[in-house]
């Protein structure tokens, strides 16, 4: 399953004048990996519950089709953010305006970074994140004009 923006942006090649220079030869990957599945692959819209408790939620700014999704089961939630803060997470966590060179809109990324911490820690939802030092789950609180990480202490039965 491919979020269908992201799989439309990268399967055409002219979209690589959109990237950032520094990620322009990064393009040729997904074609390379996902033009194996063919049709295999199901592309889906946010919003939508792909399968019982697990929601994508539109997350641009990264990618033009980065998506996140919140995965429930019962009363618990966790937000499975990917790259909102890419690179030195905590850093783009304590400024959220701040850009990162990856990103293909900067702008956008700052706006959707916000929406996903504020949602968050009005939710007291925890947060898993690939550049999210170990264990990669953390609660998050407003904390001035950015963001606290606190890291969910690591247990072995999780």
């Amino acid at each position: 399953m491919v979020p269908e923006a992201e799989w439309a942006f990268w399967a055409d090649e002219s979209n690589v004048s959109k990237l950032p220079e520094v990620a322009r030869s990064q393009m040729p990957n997904p074609k390379r990996v996902f033009g194996v599945l063919g049709n295999k692959v199901t592309k889906y819209q946010p919003g939508k519950e792909l399968v019982p408790g697990i929601t994508a939620i539109a997350s641009p700014g990264h990618t033009p089709g980065h998506t996140s999704h919140v995965v429930a089961s019962g009363d618990s939630k966790i937000l499975v953010q990917a790259d909102i803060t890419a690179g030195a997470a905590s850093l783009f966590a304590r400024n959220p305006d701040w850009q990162f060179v990856f990103d293909t809109d900067r702008p956008q990324a700052v706006e959707t970074r916000k929406k996903l911490y504020e949602m968050a820690a009005a939710e007291k939802m925890m947060v898993q994140g690939y550049h999210i030092a170990f264990p990669s789950m953390v609660y998050v609180e407003k904390n001035g004009s950015g963001y606290r990480l606190v890291p969910v202490p690591w247990n072995s039965s999780i």
